[in-house]
């Protein structure tokens, strides 16, 4: 009980890494989540939302929070299809996670893995 906690992080984010997604969320811009912050809010506090951020997913306790549902027409008429709106913070943390799935190549091989060719064959 009179022993500190380890300091060490069992995923190796850098605040670099969650910096860089957070450019290019606000570049994207969007609607806000369920949680109703938007890009404007968010950055109000944003080296704390972004810490806040990076603390989370680098000791695997960030969960992310439910989307927004948003009823959209289909492109082809008849009507609507439900798409998910995710809050910032939870846009910032999926944007780390595809960077770093796509510098290892694992996005890739999941891709080429679900490839099944124009003709519907594999």
């Amino acid at each position: 009980m009179d022993q500190l906690k380890s300091q060490i992080k069992p995923f190796e984010i850098s605040k670099w890494e969650v910096k860089e997604a957070w450019e290019d969320v606000r570049a994207n811009k969007g609607a806000p989540g369920v949680d109703g912050q938007s890009i404007a809010d968010f950055e109000k506090d944003l080296k704390g939302n972004l810490y806040k951020l990076w603390n989370r997913m680098s000791s695997g306790s960030y969960f992310p929070p439910p989307v927004r549902a948003v009823a959209i027409p289909k492109p082809h008429g008849g009507g609507t299809r439900m798409l998910g709106i995710p809050a910032v913070a939870d846009r910032v943390a999926q944007t780390v996670v595809a960077r770093n799935l796509m510098r290892r190549g694992i996005l890739f091989s999941i891709r080429t893995a679900l490839d099944i060719g124009q003709d519907g064959l594999p």
